[in-house]
């Protein structure tokens, strides 16, 4: 009699302790479960914007896109009719030679938008890829300019070819992607670099005016004048700058000139 007691207090001690296990897993389940749907709302609400939307965190958000480009004059037109007319694009040219990363800073403390247009023989060396990406890190677009800078009506369609897309091979292993823009050299494009520009989803652009590379405005005083004051400043206007030291010592003279004459300087991440 007395070892069937023990034997029934033996099982109900295993029964007992079997539901201790099987209700602290449901608990050890439960909680897991509430930290989880924690983790999963703090993703959410990362996921969100300012204004409410829910976003994918790991895209950078894209500008709106406000303007397109009007390849007769090389303007940028607004899209929509309450989209600020009275605008100048700026762009740099012949990237990064000797004053661009300087340019860009100058730019940035302004705080205007340009594209910098790269040429590849000046990003062949570890310093020069490190200044591109500085201006890219700086919030600046990057474009194609080729990569020799030649005239690409006197090249094959081959030599055309390497001349473009080697150097978006050498621009996007510096800043992490291809250039959004292309501006041949002397604003000479032929057919093939036509298709081909617009076959990798490049925005090809010419400018409107641009003076710097004319000897009477090789001096900071008569270059500011000339691009505040010329006939050719209108709504949407392509500007033309390049990498030279007038240019350089001028820039600012010209943004806050353009500033004045109540023009603002178009991010070029919301052109079409």
């Amino acid at each position: 009699m007395l070892k069937k007691r023990n034997l029934v207090t033996l099982l109900l001690s295993v029964l007992l302790l079997l539901s201790g296990c099987a209700i602290e897993k449901v608990n050890k389940d439960s909680e897991n479960e509430i930290k989880l749907e924690n983790v999963t709302d703090k993703m959410e609400d990362t996921a969100k914007s300012v204004d409410g939307k829910v976003i994918d965190v790991a895209k950078p958000v894209e500008l709106e896109t406000l303007y397109e480009l009007n390849d007769v004059n090389w303007t940028v037109n607004p899209i929509n009719e309450d989209t600020e007319e009275r605008v100048v694009l700026l762009t740099i040219d012949d990237a990064p030679d000797k004053y661009s990363l300087e340019m860009a800073k100058t730019l940035k403390k302004l705080n205007v938008k340009a594209i910098f247009f790269v040429n590849g023989h000046f990003i062949q060396t570890d310093e020069k890829k490190k200044m591109l990406k500085e201006i890219y890190d700086l919030g600046f677009q990057i474009g194609n300019h080729t990569m020799t800078h030649r005239n690409l009506k006197d090249l094959t369609e081959e030599q055309q070819y390497t001349e473009i897309m080697e150097l978006n091979s050498q621009i996007e292993k510096i800043i992490g992607e291809k250039p959004r823009f292309f501006r041949a050299p002397f604003g000479s494009n032929t057919d093939y670099s036509k298709k081909l520009v617009a076959k990798e989803g490049m925005l090809l652009m010419n400018w409107t005016y641009g003076y710097d590379w004319e000897k009477e405005y090789m001096n900071k005083d008569a270059l500011v004048e000339i691009m505040v004051n010329t006939s050719l400043l209108t709504n949407g206007a392509n500007l033309l700058m390049h990498d030279r030291e007038w240019t350089n010592a001028a820039l600012e003279g010209i943004v806050n000139r353009l500033k004045e004459k109540g023009y603002k300087m178009v991010d070029p991440a919301s052109i079409k």
